[in-house]
């Protein structure tokens, strides 16, 4: 190739080379700028989760505690419990001012994060609280708090429970409004406090919400159907968390952030870090991919004092005790759902 034709040729591909650095350039700055864009969120947002949330110090018992399962060491387990605490009310956070969980699930993370199983347990199950005696469990709450209410349970389940949250009720009306509403599934009509459920899809906002899984004088089996309608509520929220709405929408994250963590305590392990860890872990989870279950149940009974309880199927309790411990909870689930 004489020189002239070479130079000719090198004429022709600057403009091709000048433009692909141009790109390489631009691309390199909006990486840059959305690095940083998405780092100021992500700092916002945990900037808004621990000003918002309230840690509980002592959320877990001293002692006689179940030694973590080897067989699934990767695998969480989180006691969600629902109250009327109203934690900001309460300076010294010992959660021991008489209330009563009238939620309680415990949350299992499976160690290869396919499946999250959510297993309700009735409030008037009658079990063993550690220092008091036989009584319905939602009694440990009232009488120790958080810390008791979690050894009762990891005594039932034989499972060690690994964080903790407590959400006051108002924070499902918070919750709610934040994502615009969510359209839950209801077994059965009723009316409750100024609301008129439907069976199949209702849409509700915060207040309709509320109602929707507090109520339990609707029903003649009571808590069994609020369980239920509880359940129910979990799965249309997960559903509209990790909706495409949602999750291109960073006001709707912000503002579903701030309405969680307000209302919201948590142990002290459950930082915002552990927190986005776990749910990038569980970034290919689908609505499709919860599991719920109520804890098996043996008929009723009456206390010697006269109160009306449910009893525990102590043959269940313990085959999921062992699931839990095998990380094979959506194995269990699937033969003892309803």
């Amino acid at each position: 190739m004489s020189g002239r034709r070479a130079l000719a040729l090198n004429d022709r591909r600057r403009p091709l080379r000048t433009a692909l650095l141009v790109a390489t350039g631009l691309l390199t700055v909006v990486t840059i700028v959305l690095a940083v864009v998405v780092s100021a969120f992500v700092s916002g947002l945990a900037h808004r989760y621990d000003a918002g949330r309230t840690v509980i110090e002592s959320a877990f018992p001293d002692a006689d505690r179940p030694a973590p399962a080897e067989d699934a060491e990767d695998a969480v387990n989180v006691l969600l419990i629902g109250s009327d605490s109203r934690a900001r009310s309460d300076p010294d956070q010992d959660r021991a001012g008489g209330g009563r969980s009238d939620v309680l699930m415990l949350a299992h993370v499976s160690g290869d994060r396919r499946h999250v199983s959510l297993v309700s347990i009735l409030r008037d199950s009658w079990v063993d609280v550690p220092g008091h005696g036989s009584a319905k469990i939602n009694a440990a709450y009232s009488w120790g708090g958080v810390p008791l209410t979690v050894q009762t349970v990891e005594q039932l389940l034989d499972v060690r429970i690994d964080h903790v949250a407590e959400i006051d009720f108002a924070g499902f009306a918070g919750m709610t409004d934040a994502l615009g509403g969510v359209t839950v599934e209801s077994s059965t009509a009723f009316d409750a406090r100024g609301h008129h459920f439907r069976v199949g899809p209702n849409h509700l906002d915060g207040a309709a919400a509320l109602a929707f899984v507090r109520e339990r004088y609707a029903f003649a089996d009571a808590d069994r159907t609020r369980v239920r309608n509880q359940q129910a509520f979990l799965r249309a929220l997960v559903q509209r968390v990790v909706s495409e709405d949602t999750l291109t929408s960073p006001g709707r994250i912000r503002q579903f952030v701030s309405s969680s963590s307000e209302y919201l305590s948590v142990d002290p392990g459950l930082d915002f870090s552990t927190l986005v860890g776990l749910g990038w872990s569980l970034r290919d989870f689908r609505a499709q991919d919860l599991d719920t279950v109520t804890l098996p149940s043996a008929g009723g009974g009456t206390s010697d004092d006269g109160q009306s309880y449910v009893r525990v199927d102590r043959s269940a309790v313990s085959s999921l005790s062992i699931a839990l411990r095998s990380d094979d909870v959506s194995g269990w689930v699937a033969t003892h759902a309803g």
